[in-house]
């Protein structure tokens, strides 16, 4: 990380950044910051996965499998790129900037690409059908969320602007890429589930050789591909014919089942397998520096990426708050 006292060592275009985000930084107070800081967890995980997950889950599976993918995806090239240019923040250079605090490295931002990943398909999928101002309206809305999140990240002097600019070009070639190549997918791979589920196995093995820092994220897109075809092929799910009928109460236990599944399965296996949160850590080689930790890391993530397009959806069935797709059976309400 570079200092304060290095000043000579800064580029040019992050000293500019420094000054852009001290004239931004005029509007402090700490009403706004307040503010500000809660907007800003808008452009994490704890808002993007139970989003995805409620659209997977209420409203369209088949659009919750895409948006979880490509979010995933987005997550796994940010984090690469963050460790490969390992770009100090603002307030790593001047403190006085640091109206907020992240561990990591900031360039591009992870904010303003997720934002962009994010908001584009659901501005496309609100739109759809839509025409004139309606559709207008829409579109407006998800530039204000992208160029809002954009603009926390300036205020709290957790990124410059470049890094906005990198994170928003990141993500639109995400999903240039994702718009491309999904298509092809489809067209080629419709219906071969041996083949899709060999070349996610693929893809999550290229991810972690290409960085075998994190393995959580090929782990949960490996569990949420496997899941999804396990799904479609066994216990078909599809809540998108049951919108009509829905009502509240089984939409509510569905949202209380899912999520709390997924908080079992996450801290049980913590417990269970290797780590410095294990149970049995004090057991040879279970430990903080056990030699499986990673393997039994990668095999809770993937459960959770399993448990979201698999046993969730299975687990609604069997409760009777959801039917298989093409039963015309409505889901139970007692």
């Amino acid at each position: 990380m570079f200092s304060a006292e290095n000043s000579q060592l800064i580029p040019g275009i992050l000293l500019w950044g420094i000054e852009v985000i001290k004239v931004i930084q005029r509007l402090k107070s700490p009403a706004l910051t307040a503010v500000l800081k809660l907007i800003t967890e808008l452009g994490t995980d704890k808002f993007y996965l139970p989003v995805i997950l409620f659209i997977f889950w209420w409203i369209d599976e088949k659009k919750g499998f895409r948006l979880g993918i490509l979010m995933l995806l987005s997550a796994w090239i940010n984090t690469l790129l963050k460790s490969t240019f390992k770009q100090p923040r603002p307030f790593n250079i001047d403190p006085s900037l640091g109206l907020a605090y992240e561990g990591t490295y900031g360039a591009p931002s992870g904010h303003a690409q997720y934002a962009l990943s994010f908001w584009v398909p659901i501005a496309a999928w609100l739109a759809g059908g839509k025409t004139g101002r309606k559709r207008a309206v829409v579109w407006a809305a998800a530039i204000f969320f992208v160029l809002l999140i954009g603009f926390t990240r300036l205020y709290l002097g957790v990124h410059f602007p470049t890094d906005l600019l990198a994170g928003w070009g990141v993500g639109a070639i995400v999903l240039l890429l994702m718009y491309f190549l999904s298509p092809l997918f489809t067209k080629h791979l419709a219906g071969q589930v041996r083949s899709q589920n060999i070349l996610a196995a693929l893809a999550a093995l290229i991810m972690i050789s290409v960085y075998p820092g994190d393995r959580s994220l090929p782990a949960v897109f490996l569990g949420f591909c496997l899941g999804y075809n396990i799904m479609k092929k066994n216990f078909p799910f599809s809540p998108q014919s049951e919108i009509k009928e829905k009502k509240i109460s089984v939409m509510l236990l569905r949202c209380i089942t899912g999520f709390a599944g997924l908080v079992v399965i996450y801290f049980v296996l913590r417990l269970l397998f290797p780590g410095e949160g294990s149970l049995f850590s004090y057991i040879p080689f279970w430990g903080e520096t056990s030699p499986f930790y990673e393997l039994g890391r990668f095999i809770r993530y993937g459960m959770v990426g399993l448990w979201a397009s698999a046993g969730a959806p299975m687990i609604f069935q069997r409760m009777g708050l959801s039917f298989a797709a093409g039963n015309n059976e409505e889901p139970k309400n007692d």
